[in-house]
């Protein structure tokens, strides 16, 4: 099969009818999963701090030392997140937070230290490659050194947080601060290099073109066929409430339903070797978040027990287990949960 290019990609997203893309990754879709069964995941997000020097516009979420509502969490209240995560039946923590100017190393193989052993049943997936970049820098550390320390201690995979859009274009604009895209690409090569697995994402919506967004799905496509280190794909839009970015840049606006679908469909067709891609119906709602798994999503993601930095910015939307097999099963879908490894612990 001859791949799609960049630019036959740009033109499906600028030309083609919606429905016909829609039908395309649908057939794709199919075609790495003929069961139809479609997937999620129930786990919790743990931002165990909100203080971050990084100071991204596009971010509601980060506060600064001395702000009155900065925090850091204890294990207790860490604990106390878990124990709930477990008594609803959850199999995983995506573990991130701010870029803390002044957490060493050490701390953070402690704590991770402290979860794996409490809760072994409890898979840690955490940290994004901007909190690698800079935990590496503080301690004069290769990210695959800092990786395979973190590693030892239970870190099992990294989110892809921190992408964005691959363009450092874009980045200079929206988050001056924050790491190249190449740096991004080189944590998760470090990650894979030690079969470490990680997700890749973006979000759109900012100040991108059509060409910088299928120039991510080429980055995310060229480093998977090094060593198939990406479980899934996961594609979301800017959410702008309460940001810096959208002050500064008033003429940016909301993403359309239409305008998230075509992405996502496209990005099932170019990622070809990409086997799972997660449907955001965070930040797209659940009728939306439905409907993508008609356009080449087989993942509706996770349950979301708790989620602040969306919410933040003005997204509050929420589904629990019980609705997610109703929409999985109303789309003649098998519903099923799974853990970190997309490996099926339940049909329904």
């Amino acid at each position: 099969m001859q791949r799609m290019s960049v630019n036959e990609a740009i033109d499906l997203i600028q030309n083609a009818d919606l429905c016909e893309l829609g039908r395309m990754a649908y057939e794709r879709k199919l075609a790495l999963h003929p069961q139809k069964i479609t997937t999620f995941i129930v786990d919790r997000n743990i931002n165990y701090t909100n203080i971050c020097w990084v100071d991204c516009k596009f971010c509601a979420f980060c506060r600064r030392v001395k702000d009155d509502d900065a925090y850091i969490l204890s294990y207790d209240e860490i604990d106390a997140k878990i124990d709930e995560l477990l008594a609803i039946g959850g199999t995983q923590i995506l573990f991130q937070g701010g870029v803390h100017p002044s957490l060493k190393l050490s701390w953070y193989e402690d704590l991770i230290d402290h979860i794996a052993k409490k809760y072994p049943q409890i898979t840690i997936h955490g940290f994004s490659a901007e909190e690698i970049d800079y935990i590496a820098h503080i301690s004069k550390l290769s990210y695959k050194d800092v990786l395979k320390k973190l590693q030892a201690k239970g870190l099992y995979s990294i989110p892809g947080a921190g992408a964005e859009i691959l363009s450092d274009r874009v980045r200079q604009i929206i988050a001056p601060k924050k790491i190249k895209s190449q740096a991004w690409l080189d944590v998760h090569n470090a990650a894979h290099e030690i079969g470490m697995k990680t997700t890749a994402t973006m979000m759109f919506g900012t100040l991108e073109n059509e060409r910088e967004i299928v120039e991510h799905f080429e980055k995310i496509r060229k480093l998977q066929d090094e060593f198939g280190g990406f479980r899934a794909f996961i594609l979301w839009s800017f959410q702008s409430k309460n940001t810096k970015l959208i002050k500064e840049h008033p003429e940016i606006k909301k993403q359309s339903s239409n305008r998230y679908l075509r992405l996502l469909a496209v990005a099932r067709l170019f990622l070809d070797n990409v086997k799972n891609i997660q449907s955001s119906w965070v930040t797209q709602g659940s009728l939306i978040g439905q409907l993508a798994l008609k356009f080449g999503a087989n993942d509706l993601g996770s349950t979301m027990l708790e989620e602040n930095v969306v919410k933040a910015a003005g997204a509050s939307n929420s589904m629990s287990q019980n609705e997610m097999i109703a929409l999985i099963k109303d789309l003649g879908e098998i519903p099923a949960k799974r853990n970190t490894n997309y490996e099926i612990l339940e049909k329904f």
